[in-house]
């Protein structure tokens, strides 16, 4: 297994990652309603929008999975973080990577992956940074056509509205005091 290589970006990433203030927070419908939309629209059996923080990938939003985060270094969504699409793993028991990873060769024994990076950004004009993925996951391996990719693109730029709704909320309620 493989670690993710850690983003060059990663103390302003993690320091962005944080100050949306989303993290352990209650599940809500607006994620929910996305991780709905990404299961039935690939008839995948586990949807997630995960946050990458230090030492932990947490769940703001999950279609079936019983757990609300795991370990980074175990993390699928990792990998995705410094690509500008989302990165397609067709069958994890191939690939060097994740082939050995304990979410592979155990539960939930995932076969496909696909993430796309979750990107916002700090000030107007600057390089956004990816706190985390929208990703769809199958315990059978898949692949993903081009009319799919752009569907799993769209979905995510979704995510990422809503996280800038939870900055400018944040950003509002601090001009506010």
């Amino acid at each position: 297994m493989q670690e993710a290589p850690i983003p060059l970006d990663e103390e302003r990433r993690i320091a962005l990652l944080h100050s949306l203030g989303i993290l352990d927070t209650e599940p809500e419908e607006r994620f929910d309603r996305i991780t709905r939309l990404a299961s039935a629209l690939f008839d995948a059996p586990i949807a997630v929008v995960s946050l990458v923080d230090v030492n932990r990938q947490w769940f703001k939003s999950c279609i079936g999975l019983p757990v609300s985060e795991t370990d980074r270094s175990v993390s699928f969504c990792g990998h995705a973080l410094d690509r500008l699409d989302a990165l397609v793993v067709e069958d994890a028991t191939r690939d060097p990577r994740f082939a050995d990873n304990p979410l592979v060769v155990g539960d939930p024994h995932i076969r496909f992956y696909a993430g796309h990076p979750l990107r916002i950004e700090v000030a107007q004009g600057e390089r956004r940074s990816a706190v985390g993925t929208l990703c769809i996951i199958d315990r059978v391996p898949r692949q993903l056509d081009e009319r799919e990719r752009a569907l799993l693109a769209d979905l995510a730029h979704l995510v990422e509205q809503e996280l800038g709704s939870v900055e400018l909320a944040r950003a509002t309620a601090a001009l506010a005091e």
